[in-house]
Order: C-alpha cells, then structure tokens, then sequence
C-alpha cells in the first residue's frame, strides 16, 4: 500500500514546464471605422434565418449544411482530432495487460546433462530425453512513465488545444459555408435578373430594328440608321448568350456548395430588389469580434498548443522515470495454477538521464520555440484580417445606401430619356444616333443597379459573416 500511495503521490506532484504564455493584445484600433461607439452589440448574435430570410435561399442553406463535403471533412477533422487527444491522454495512465501461456519443450538427455559431466549412457531403459511443460497467467505493466516533469501533461494538453482548435477551424468553415452559399445565390439571381433584362431589351430593340427596316423601305431613314439598328440588336444577342452562359455557371458553382442537385420543389425566388437581408447591422467593438470569430479563437488555441509544445520539448532535457512491473502466477500443472505458492511478481523502475543525444534535444526546443513565434504571428495576423473585413463591411453599410439612391434615380432619368427619344424619333425630330445613345444609357443603367443591389446585399451578408454570425450555438463547456 505505501507504494502505491507512493506512486499516486509522483502521479500527482508532476510539474509542468511551460512556460509563461502572455497572449498579445490585439493590435488593431480600439474601435471600428465608420462606427459609433453607442451601437448595439455584435450583429453576430442574429440567428442565419432572422439574417437571410428569403424562404428560398434558407432552404439551400439548409441543404448545404448537410451535405457540403468541405463541411464534412472539417465534421470529421474534428473526430480525428478528439481521438488524437484521447491517444495522448492515455499515455499518462497505467497500460495493463493480462497473459497466458503454456510451454511444452524437450531436451535430449545429453544437452541436459552437457554441464555436469555426465556422458551419454547406453542403458535401453535409460530416457532419451526429458519433456517440460509450463502454464503461466500475468497481469503486466508495461513501462509506465511517471510524469515527474510534466512532459506527457503538456503533450496531452497540446493534443487538447489542437482539437479546440479544429473544432473552431469547424465552425469558421460553417460561417464561410453559410457565407458562400449567400454570395452564390446572390450572383445566381443577378444572372438571372440580367438574363431577363436582356431579353426585354433584345425584343424593343428587335422592334426598333424593324421599324428602320420600314422607314429604309419607304426612304425616310438612310442605310446608316439601318446599320445602327442592326449592330444595336446584334450586341443584344451577343449580350444574351453571354448571360445564359453565366446564369449556367452561376447554378453550377451553387450546386456545388449544396452538395447536391437543387430540389425542383424549392419555394420560388425573391427578386433581387425585394430581397429582405438586413443590410443595417450592429459591428459592436473589437473585442466582441475576439470573442465571436471562430477563426480567432482557432488561433488562439493553437498558440497555446505551440507553448504546451515548448514546455514538452523542455521537459525532454530531465531524467524519465518508468516502472515496469508483473504479477502472475506459474506452474508445471494447470490445475495447480491459482495456488498462492505459485505465484510469481517483479518489480522494476528504470530511470533515464538523457546525456548526449547529438544535439537533438536542443534543436527540438529551438523549433518549438520558433513553432511558437509562429503561433502569436498566426493570432495577431486573424485579428488584423477580422478587423480589415469588418471595417470593409462598415465601409459598404456606410455607403451603398447612396450610391444605390443615386444610381436608381440615374435609372429612372434614363428610362424617361430612352420614352422621349422613342417619341422624338418616330416624329423625326431626332434622329437615330440619339435614341441610339438614349437606349444603350438606360440598358446600362438597368444593369448597374441590380449589379449595386447584388454587392450591397454581398456586402452585408459579408459583414455579418466577417462579426461571426451563423456560427451554430454551442453549450457553455
């Protein structure tokens, strides 16, 4: 009892030799541009389907979470990871095996009797040789370290951190799923709201062509009219094929991202102008976006893993103390095996003292060092770029609003110029060249505002993503 009293007390009085971890401030502003400090907590907190509400895109979203294979290898990363703890921590514990074995062996009579100057007799009745069997039972323990120095502690807790930080690597690949799910919907939508766009242009353009076919039939407009006309209504067609192929490509990029064909059976679209994203969010300070971005918190676990990673390297320079030891029972009979005069037992503890390894040990400190220099690198560069993307989200929440007023008025003023060139043209008070121009303006101006309303929408959805919103809500641990 006093050993094993003796040895829980080593199990438990391990030291740790890691060093000192002094996580760095974060080095960036201690507000965000462009946001006051009185707004509302963190836009992060918004559930994904109060963010994006179109009944339509929730359900491709929901489709995406369960079969995206990108999200299910990070799922399974984390699995591995768990395991891979699990490894490390039963390295601190006892490993116990049990065993049986039966021996049977002959030797003939003159290698017995080789060591004691016997000869080989010529008696027939004399054995030839002798027969031994062996039964045996053990439970061993098999080289159990005892964590004097904290080694296999920090090893384990390194195993541990990694595996917080794959599960947070899961939930930043969720949030850039949900994000790029978001941004696929938007560019498909933009496809096919241009595709139509182009399609009405190409028919009043069409019409237009065969009224300048008319008037050039009845000599009251010239073959250069004529021309304008038909290179006018051609662009239109070129424009058409090139939208159908990016409505196709747009469809296959989020098919891609669902990880399955589209169901034929999905709620109808919104229109891109109708579409209720909440464009208006809350960005909170910089240290809720610490707290709420999965990617941050990814390399923040790993930096502690790289100082645990010092600490085992460390750890590495002191002696080791392992025990090895058996108890079992052997006999010449199997009945007679259990008997308590059969019994067998040893015990040995080993101790080593590393003393010349070839400088091994302390290159194996050195890149853990520097491992660890690399690991504060990674955190302060997360928190710069989560910084930068909700700064650029502020930058777009401030200003597209406008910019989007401004182009729709541009829009109206062109779809009134286009109306009035039309009238002017057919009464012969202009000519072709300016409605012309009038018709190419409000095609363009068509065009640039659902393009603005399809980045200011991506814009939103990219801050919301860029604060940590759509993160699966996870119980305290």
């Amino acid at each position: 009892m006093r050993k094993l009293a003796l040895i829980g007390l080593l199990l438990t009085s391990a030291c740790s030799m890691n060093p000192r971890l002094d996580v760095p401030p974060p080095p960036v502003q201690q507000s965000f541009p462009q946001a006051s400090p009185e707004e509302a907590s963190s836009a992060a907190a918004i559930d994904w389907r109060t963010m994006f509400r179109d009944p339509r895109l929730q359900a491709l979203i929901e489709l995406a979470l369960a079969n995206n294979r990108d999200l299910r290898v990070s799922t399974l990363n984390v699995e591995a990871a768990r395991a891979q703890f699990r490894v490390a921590r039963a390295a601190q514990l006892p490993q116990v095996d049990a065993n049986g074995s039966y021996l049977r062996q002959r030797s003939p009579t003159a290698a017995a009797t080789a060591g004691f100057g016997g000869g080989v007799s010529t008696d027939p009745n004399t054995p030839s040789g002798f027969e031994f069997q062996q039964y045996s039972a053990n439970a061993a323990l098999t080289s159990f370290e005892l964590d004097l120095f904290g080694k296999l502690r920090s090893q384990s807790q390194a195993a541990f951190e990694r595996y917080l930080a794959t599960d947070e690597g899961q939930q930043a690949a969720r949030i850039s799923l949900i994000g790029s799910v978001v941004d696929a919907y938007l560019s498909e939508r933009l496809a096919d709201e241009q595709l139509r766009l182009i399609e009405r242009t190409l028919t009043d353009w069409r019409a237009s062509l065969d009224i300048a076919r008319r008037r050039h039939e009845a000599r009251q407009a010239s073959g250069l009219d004529l021309a304008q006309a038909e290179g006018q209504a051609q662009q239109a067609e070129a424009d058409l094929a090139a939208a159908q192929r990016s409505l196709s490509q747009a469809t296959n990029a989020l098919q891609l991202l669902v990880g399955s064909p589209i169901p034929a059976d999905l709620p109808a679209p919104m229109a891109l102008m109708d579409q209720p994203i909440i464009t208006q969010l809350p960005a909170g300070l910089p240290s809720d976006l610490i707290a709420n971005r999965p990617d941050i918190r990814q390399a923040e676990h790993e930096l502690v893993a790289a100082n645990a990673d010092v600490g085992a390297a460390r750890a590495a320079f002191f002696p080791s103390l392992s025990i090895t030891g058996l108890f079992g029972f052997t006999s010449l009979s199997f009945d007679q095996l259990f008997k308590s005069d059969n019994r067998t037992w040893s015990f040995t503890p080993q101790i080593t003292q590393p003393i010349f390894r070839g400088g091994s040990l302390r290159a194996q400190l050195d890149v853990a060092k520097i491992q660890k220099q690399v690991a504060v690198a990674n955190y302060e560069k997360a928190i710069q770029s989560a910084f930068r993307e909700v700064a650029d989200g502020l930058a777009g929440r401030a200003t597209f609003a406008r910019q989007q007023d401004a182009q729709r008025k541009a829009r109206d003023a062109a779809v009134k110029r286009a109306e009035l060139s039309a009238l002017r043209y057919r009464a012969g008070v202009d000519g072709r060249l300016e409605l012309l121009d009038a018709q190419r303006s409000r095609y363009a101006a068509e065009q640039t505002l659902l393009e603005l309303r399809r980045q200011e929408l991506s814009s939103a959805a990219g801050l919301y993503r860029a604060l940590g919103g759509g993160a699966e809500p996870k119980p305290a641990r």
